[in-house]
């Protein structure tokens, strides 16, 4: 059973296209257009602008060039979208650092954000499928995703440990939203 079936940090309906490679379902768009406007982004993610103009000021999302979002930009903000209901953004921050050290400077990536993403997106989708969702078949869903990509990821070890605390955060974020959702129509009734 699943919980909430959209692309993590989007607002855009899962389909089966998007179960090996999540991004393409957004990315021609980005080709289309030569980037996202911020509008377009907030629309695409649920967030305000003025949110994502803040992550931009804090170094957690790279500077735009001109009014347009890019590639690399839209996926850090969805990464960061994904994972914030369950975690404290400066703690998000941080392991996107862990991950990929600054923004600014892509040498320092152990892991393209355009594979974290479809990664931890195929990770979530087939742990949903299966109802893999104790700790241990977690982490064998990520040791086969990093086995599979080991030639694109420049440290297998520290790249496993942080999806596994990705996942689970977003995992522990559609709980919280059923939660949320279970308490509204309690409290509706009162």
């Amino acid at each position: 059973m699943t919980i909430n079936r959209v692309l993590p940090g989007t607002t855009i309906k899962f389909t089966e296209q998007a179960r090996e490679n999540a991004f393409s379902l957004i990315s021609p768009v980005l080709e289309a257009t030569g980037g996202l406007t911020l509008s377009q982004l907030s629309k695409l993610t649920g967030i305000e602008g003025t949110t994502i103009q803040n992550w931009i000021k804090r170094g957690w999302v790279s500077s735009t060039k001109g009014k347009k979002y890019s590639e690399r930009q839209v996926l850090r903000v969805l990464l960061i979208n994904m994972l914030r209901p369950a975690m404290k953004l400066d703690d998000i921050a941080s392991l996107m650092r862990y991950v990929n050290g600054d923004v600014e400077d892509t040498s320092d990536d152990i892991i393209a954000d355009i594979l974290l993403y479809n990664i931890l997106c195929r990770i979530i989708f087939t742990a949903e499928d299966e109802g893999a969702f104790r700790p241990e078949q977690i982490r064998e869903l990520i040791s086969r995703e990093v086995a599979g990509n080991s030639r694109e990821i420049a440290d297998d070890e520290k790249l496993s440990r942080a999806m596994y605390v990705m996942v689970m955060a977003y995992r522990s974020g559609c709980l919280i939203n059923e939660m949320e959702k279970g308490l509204g129509e309690i409290l509706e009734e009162m």
